[in-house]
């Protein structure tokens, strides 16, 4: 699929990488982990965390933390919290969404 070595990738979107700070637009990183050319290898998942805290409290953090903000904003990780015994996921369109 032609997405070359991982270690260098930076995200573009969520479509493609470039290598490094440039070159040309790679779009089959996503298919290469996950597909043999002829059929899945495995379902591609993301990493679900489940947090016991209050809503405020995790927001608070991810305000903080520009690093974490990202992974979830940018659909790299599934974030739910546990609280008062309820699970809440939150999304970057819709907010905390009870579950």
């Amino acid at each position: 699929f032609g997405s070359g070595s991982k270690v260098i990738h930076d995200v573009v979107g969520q479509f493609g990488i470039l290598e490094g700070n440039g070159g040309d637009l790679r779009v089959g990183l996503p298919w290469q982990a996950v597909h043999d050319g002829t059929k899945l290898q495995h379902e591609p998942l993301r990493l679900t965390v489940i947090i016991e805290a209050s809503r405020e409290r995790v927001a608070d953090i991810l305000s903080r933390h520009s690093g974490v903000r990202d992974l979830v904003t940018h659909n790299w990780l599934r974030l739910v919290v546990e609280e008062a015994g309820e699970r809440y996921r939150w999304t970057p369109t819709a907010g905390w969404q009870l579950l």
